[in-house]
């Protein structure tokens, strides 16, 4: 049997096992990768909310980095919650240094239940230092207007000006919007070509939706590091995704949970 692939996560960790590191690596096995992380912060949090966020001392997180690369060096890495400037800092330092890797950026700047998840000045380092490097940013439309200031234009405009500030590939996903159709925006650019796509599905009816963001980014992920090409790889996370609400357990009294675990069988 061959090596799987292996995806890095750099992420915050969730208690309740449905976003942030926990969700990535049961993401990264679902897809038949091998996941490792690297813990950015820890929060205190359910279903219903985050109550506490704690960043861990850089130094902690920039020896993590150094170790995972001596031994397991990543195929893709998917970048998630950084929790402060300096382990923004940290990250972006080390992959600067890091060289031709495809890096999944998923800019969660605050929770679903409003918590600040990373003070401004870690904002500026995403937006100044991680976004050029990232082969695919996948903000939410909030965190796409508070990376670009842009607020209340257009989502072609949001992915736009993301791409002005040197993102190679932007999806500005739906899931938080309302209606009938969830619809994502993907932008990229394929053999000198830019291309702008809508990906459109029903909107499941599910507060199984805990982590989706996540997951989504981490599937990307994945999928590049099996050899897909990014439109594909960004549809398949989207299927994923889906299958992973559909087979959410039903626990928790907040958001719950996605069936991650079984997402990965078609």
């Amino acid at each position: 049997m061959p090596a799987p692939p292996v995806v890095w996560s750099i992420a915050g960790f969730d208690p309740s096992s449905g976003a942030g590191i926990s969700a990535d690596l049961k993401t990264i096995a679902a897809l038949e990768c091998y996941g490792v992380a690297c813990i950015t912060a820890l929060t205190v949090q359910n279903t219903l909310g985050v109550r506490l966020v704690e960043a861990l001392e850089s130094d902690l997180v920039r020896e993590t980095l150094k170790v995972l690369l001596e031994d397991l060096p990543p195929v893709s890495i998917k970048i998630g919650m950084l929790g402060c400037s300096s382990v923004a800092d940290v990250v972006a330092a080390f992959l600067e240094r890091l060289g031709d890797c495809p890096i999944i950026l998923d800019p969660i700047l605050r929770s679903s239940s409003g918590a600040e998840l990373v003070d401004e000045a870690g904002v500026r380092v995403i937006r100044e230092r991680l976004l050029p490097l990232a082969t695919a940013i996948t903000p939410n439309r909030a965190e796409a207007e508070q990376l670009t200031g842009l607020n209340g234009a257009k989502t072609e405009e949001l992915a736009e000006e993301l791409c002005r500030l040197g993102a190679r590939a932007v999806v500005i996903t739906g899931g938080e919007g309302e209606g009938d159709v969830a619809e994502d925006l993907l932008s990229y650019s394929l053999r000198g070509q830019n291309f702008v796509e809508w990906l459109t599905a029903p909107r499941l009816d599910s507060r199984s939706t805990h982590g989706t963001g996540c997951a989504f980014s981490t599937a990307i992920a994945c999928g590049l590091a099996r050899g897909e090409n990014l439109p594909t790889a960004v549809t398949s996370a989207k299927a994923f995704v889906r299958r992973a609400i559909q087979r959410a357990p039903g626990l928790g009294h907040g958001r719950g949970p996605m069936g991650l675990e079984w997402a990965g069988r078609e």
